[in-house]
């Protein structure tokens, strides 16, 4: 797990993602946003980081090792109900389960931006 530092009252993200790549991505586009930025790799990491770091948004990929993206969000859901999801995946987004947004990839700067406005209406984005 990995997080980073940001003002205080910052928007709180978890990140559940398995490719460092598109982790990064995220992270460089979430932060240019004044985000505080938590990044896990698996589901079941996710489920021992989400207490702890009692995200605004939780960004979940569909495709991980292990237990899946779309057997999170319930549990997520259930632990921390007023955590807003974003689902992030290559697959058909017919195939997303249901969620505050959703950001296919591949995804643009803007695009995080606009999901995070989506998801979280009324919080400032730097």
């Amino acid at each position: 797990m990995s997080d980073t530092g940001a003002a205080p009252g910052a928007m709180r993200v978890l990140v559940v993602e398995d490719s460092e790549e598109q982790a990064a991505l995220l992270r460089k586009h979430l932060e240019r946003a004044g985000c505080l930025v938590t990044i896990v790799e698996t589901a079941e990491e996710a489920i021992a980081a989400y207490r702890a770091a009692a995200p605004d948004l939780a960004i979940i990929d569909l495709v991980l090792p292990g237990m899946g993206g779309a057997e999170l969000v319930p549990m997520l859901r259930a632990g921390l109900p007023q955590c807003k999801i974003v689902i992030t995946s290559v697959l058909d987004t017919a195939d997303f389960p249901a969620a505050d947004a959703i950001l296919p990839k591949p995804f643009t700067g803007a695009e995080v931006l606009a999901v995070l406005d989506k998801a979280l209406p009324g919080r400032r984005i730097s």
